[in-house]
């Protein structure tokens, strides 16, 4: 969406809450708040300034357990 000329911000929002919002789901997925079920990436570098970063995940939480990257 990036390569399209969709501003990054705006893309990042709608793999998350946006698409949490349309599916009617937003009370349980989207963002990141107690309460609400959440799988989470860390990625090196800034993924608002560069969507590249996307790219070099080097953790993922995923049902609660962390899994790094070798």
């Amino acid at each position: 969406m990036v390569a399209w000329g969709m501003p990054l911000l705006d893309a990042l929002r709608s793999a998350t809450s946006v698409d949490a919002r349309v599916l009617h789901m937003e009370d349980r997925i989207g963002r990141v708040r107690i309460g609400l079920l959440a799988d989470l990436i860390a990625v090196e570098g800034n993924p608002t300034r560069d969507i590249s970063a996307l790219r070099r995940v080097r953790l993922v939480m995923k049902n609660g357990v962390l899994y790094k990257q070798p």
